[in-house]
């Protein structure tokens, strides 16, 4: 028996409690001693504190004769208008505490003071109402917690108006000393838990491509030497091979090993077994073992759609921000309905609007093949592939974003960020900002390269296109400075730059690739390079390198080329150097998105220069988003065992699921929200990564961090592995074709009992979800139908939901009483080869 396997299954189970509550599981803490408040006199100044201003709220803080100062210039509307705040405050069930702190005011006012849930509905743990003065008084006292665990809660003073108390008031000045916050029993607090599971084998959990390079990473190995890969369906080995490059992984802070299977190329489903290991996730090869993903990453972008109606079940809304926006500044209003909610909340921004665009047309272009008619958006059926149809509903917002002067807006949002709601609950004043030189740049460069791709399918819109690119090309060469700013009493997000030449380089090789008139690229002297929002020079780079008779003598045509090759180089040699073939060796936020742009690169620099190692490199980007990573987990929601379920993204939050299709950012080694705080601190850089939707730094979700990998599996789909063919020592079985895709969403244990279909026979005891298969998958969707049977028993609504077959299939324990949690128990025992066989 595998030593690990019982624990491993224990941990999958956990799993489920854990992911339904929205908080991954923490390591267990030495029980806390002393003070949990860090500067709590402020000889550090204001480390670790801070405010938050909204509804008219104005403040500042400071210190002062060693305290800690608010002043307050605007109490606001609301009565948390002005908080000043404490983050990562860790509170465990059962656990009591002492809170105690000097408070005071240099008028008399009303304020509270909370520790309250950093998210969610922001409950109070605790609670006071406090009548301040100019005397400080001391607030001491003990709480016990009651809610579940939460350990990055905050303790914050709200200081906004007070109606029922006194209202508006001048300016002043609220004062805190000698804040402490003690553990002083822990007798009833469980500390039982620990992180979520981390298999030992890590592999592209949704599938390779026949001919494409497969890496498996091993950790945990003490002195194993080979590896097999398994059919999935017959339990047969069809190749032997060995453990490889033993490397010491700081970034990940392990030991890791490489096993390489390339050769295996026979359509089916498999998973690596290593003697004193658990067994990898399941993967699928195959030619199409993409497509679904494929899809739904562009269908994603349908599911932001703003201003019109969306039909999903679970997605679908009401027209939303329909209303007429302002022009920052003045009396003006505009209609600027329509295109992308941009990410996790619903602004719309004409610069990631342009990347995201760019991305779906070259993908397009990549790979015309991949992309159907049929994805099931409105458009769907017209005659004009579905990724086109998506672009051209941002595109068309993006022309309402054009000034009359033929500068674009920056971007619409309301003031300030919505809590999580649907789309239709953000009713707020919507703003539009002023025009930037960037903006503009990108829409330039957007329309050019869309008056392209839409002439075959529409010439009207496609001249459409191309006029309000000119209009625009006129702004650029009529305000050569960068013109860029953010208005500081809007906080939603900036898309902020320091300059606009790589902007303006994408927009005049674009014009050029769509008109072929060299003036557009008379001041051009050198390429410059980015796929990211702020840095697009790249995108100039492609419509060089993909134009079609395009000058490969001309200057221009080759310093693209070095451009590129000289990035993919450094990339690879970055890639070759981490045992997960990631390409970057800093995760900074949105990594997801450069790691997805590394391959992009990769792939470009391989066909420019025929060099497989290149393609390989891309392709190990690819797997390190679908699973080949040290989290162990598929980045894109709903696709491989374990990926992302509680995404920062409102239609997600409030529908109480994940989106399908969308890649997260992804480890954020900086720390930047709350729950990063809370959950990563003291992980290895590689590994600081939450699936929390507080998490915005690692766990939002955007346009433009989809839409480049979606070009990555366009530009991946016809590359071909350099690797020999190796001879295997067993013998090679035929496998079962499936296109089904395995998803792993799971939810807290129950003993209710589902009812099955007497009357059907057994077609695979234990094979609960009907794959050929009986692996954990199976354990898990038991367990989903008994504790939510509405959602995915045999009559339950999501798409994976048991089905009758199943439930006749998952009755092993006692069979002919119906399912039951028994039946999960018995499978696992049966996969731990407790037991031989399932009845």
């Amino acid at each position: 028996m595998k030593k690990s396997s019982i624990k491993r299954c224990a941990a999958v189970l956990a799993a489920c409690t854990v992911m339904a509550a929205s908080a991954p599981a923490v390591s267990a803490p030495t029980m806390a001693a002393g003070n949990l408040i860090s500067n709590s006199t402020f000889e550090s100044g204001t480390t670790d504190w801070g405010t938050y201003k909204e509804s008219g709220g104005k403040c500042s803080l400071s210190t002062k004769d060693g305290q800690l100062a608010l002043t307050v210039s605007n109490v606001g509307k609301v009565n948390y208008a002005v908080q000043v705040f404490y983050d990562i405050v860790p509170l465990y069930k059962n656990g009591v505490y002492r809170l105690k702190y000097d408070i005071s005011s240099s008028v008399d006012r009303f304020v509270e003071g909370m520790i309250q849930m950093n998210g969610g509905d922001y409950r109070s743990y605790t609670w006071k109402g406090l009548q301040l003065t100019s005397t400080p008084q001391t607030v001491d006292y003990q709480f016990t917690m009651k809610d579940d665990t939460d350990i990055m809660a905050k303790l914050v003073f709200n200081c906004g108006i007070q109606e029922k108390y006194e209202g508006e008031l001048p300016e002043h000045t609220i004062f805190i000393d000698n804040v402490s916050l003690e553990l002083v029993d822990d007798s009833q607090v469980d500390y039982a838990s620990s992180r979520p599971y981390a298999p030992s084998i890590n592999i592209n959990q949704v599938g390779y491509r026949p001919d494409s390079r497969k890496i498996a990473v091993f950790r945990d190995v003490t002195d194993q030497k080979e590896f097999k890969v398994v059919n999935a369906v017959t339990k047969e080995a069809v190749y032997t091979g060995k453990l490889e490059n033993m490397k010491e992984n700081s970034s990940a802070g392990e030991t890791n090993w490489t096993g390489d299977f390339s050769s295996v190329k026979e359509a089916g489903k498999y998973y690596i077994a290593c003697e004193g290991l658990d067994d990898s996730y399941t993967f699928e090869i195959g030619d199409k073992v993409y497509s679904n993903l494929i899809d739904d990453s562009v269908r994603m972008l349908y599911l932001q759609r703003c201003g019109v109606k969306v039909e999903d079940k679970d997605f679908g809304h009401e027209p939303c921000h329909t209303s007429m926006a302002t022009v920052y500044g003045t009396s003006d209003k505009i209609d600027v309905s329509g295109g992308w909610h941009d990410a996790g909340d619903y602004g719309r921004y004409v610069v990631p609007a342009a990347k995201a665009v760019a991305d779906l047309i070259y993908a397009y272009d990549a790979a015309p093949e991949l992309y159907s008619d049929n994805i099931g958006i409105p458009e769907s059926g017209n005659g004009t592939p579905d990724i086109l149809d998506e672009a051209r509903f941002e595109l068309e917002w993006m022309m309402k974003m054009q000034a009359s002067d033929g500068g674009a807006y920056h971007k619409v949002s309301c003031k300030t960020f919505p809590g999580y709601v649907d789309p239709t609950k953000e009713t707020g004043e919507l703003i539009v900002t002023p025009v930037s030189s960037t903006a503009t740049a990108d829409f330039c460069a957007s329309m050019a390269l869309a008056a392209e791709f839409y002439e075959k399918y529409d010439k009207d819109f496609a001249k459409k296109c191309m006029d309000a690119a000119e209009k625009s090309w006129a702004w650029l060469e009529a305000n050569p400075d960068f013109k860029f700013k953010n208005p500081e009493d809007i906080v939603t997000g900036e898309y902020g730059d320091l300059t606009d030449r790589d902007e303006r380089y994408w927009a005049a090789v674009q014009m050029y690739r769509a008109t072929g008139d060299e003036k557009y690229i008379a001041n051009v002297s050198r390429a410059l390079t980015g796929l990211d929002w702020s840095t697009v020079g790249d995108y100039g780079n492609i419509a060089l390198l993909t134009m079609k008779n395009a000058d490969k003598d001309s200057e221009i045509y080759k310093n693209a080329v070095n451009a590129v090759t000289s990035q993919a180089k450094s990339m690879l040699s970055t890639s070759n150097s981490s045992p997960y073939g990631v390409s970057i060796s800093k995760y900074n936020w949105g990594s997801n998105m450069t790691i997805a742009n590394s391959g992009i690169i990769l792939s470009l620099a391989s066909k420019l220069s025929g060099d497989n190692e290149l393609a390989n490199g891309a392709n190990a980007q690819l797997d390190y988003l679908l699973g080949t990573n040290p989290l162990g987990i598929s980045f894109v929601t709903g696709y491989g065992t374990v990926s992302p379920e509680n995404p920062h993204h409102r239609p997600s939050m409030a529908a109480g699921h994940a989106m399908k299709g969308m890649l997260v950012g992804g480890v954020n080694q900086s720390l930047e929200d709350s729950a990063a705080k809370a959950y990563c601190k003291g992980q290895p850089s590689a590994k600081c990564y939450v699936d929390n939707s507080e998490s915005y730094s690692t766990n939002e979700i955007t346009i433009y961090w989809n839409s480049p990998l979606t070009y990555l599996l366009s530009l991946t789909d016809k590359t071909e592995s350099t690797q020999p063919e190796v001879t295997t020592t067993t013998t090679t079985t035929s496998a079962t074709t499936t296109t089904t895709t395995s998803t792993t969403t799971t939810t807290t244990e129950s003993t209710t009992t589902a009812t099955n279909k007497p009357d059907k026979a057994v077609t695979l005891a234990g094979d609960a979800n009907c794959d050929g298969a009986v692996d954990m998958s199976d354990v898990v969707i038991i367990m989903q139908a008994l504790a939510n049977p509405n959602k995915f028993d045999i009559n339950g609504t999501d798409e994976h939901h048991l089905t009758e077959q199943g439930a006749v299939n998952a009755d092993v324990s006692e069979r002919g009483n119906g399912m039951t949690t028994a039946d999960a128990l018995e499978i696992q025992r049966y996969l731990l080869h407790i037991t031989d066989k399932l009845s």
